[in-house]
């Protein structure tokens, strides 16, 4: 029986959930919020335990909105593209 390989893995214990962030205030005072790719014993335990966790892209924040009302995070998604591609070749 084989390994798995820790980037597949990693692939595989990823999935999104959203972070807010707030930009400098505009005219109307909007927030960029975007849905980020972070490990699933991650978010489990923030949910959980209510601490910060850390995306694929640098970002701490503790989850707690709904990923599926915001876009990914383009940094997030260019890492786990990067990361698929890698376990595909």
């Amino acid at each position: 029986m084989s390994t798995p390989n820790p980037l597949e893995q990693r692939l595989a214990d990823t999935i999104l959930e959203p972070e807010v962030t707030s930009l400098p205030v505009l005219d109307d005072g909007d927030h960029d919020r975007f849905s980020h790719y972070a490990k699933k014993a991650d978010i489990t335990r923030a949910h959980i335990e209510g601490v910060p966790i850390r995306a694929l892209c640098g970002k701490i924040w503790v989850p707690s909105r709904d990923p599926s009302r915001y876009p990914i995070c383009p940094d997030c998604k260019t890492i786990f593209e990067l990361i698929k591609s890698s376990t595909t070749n």
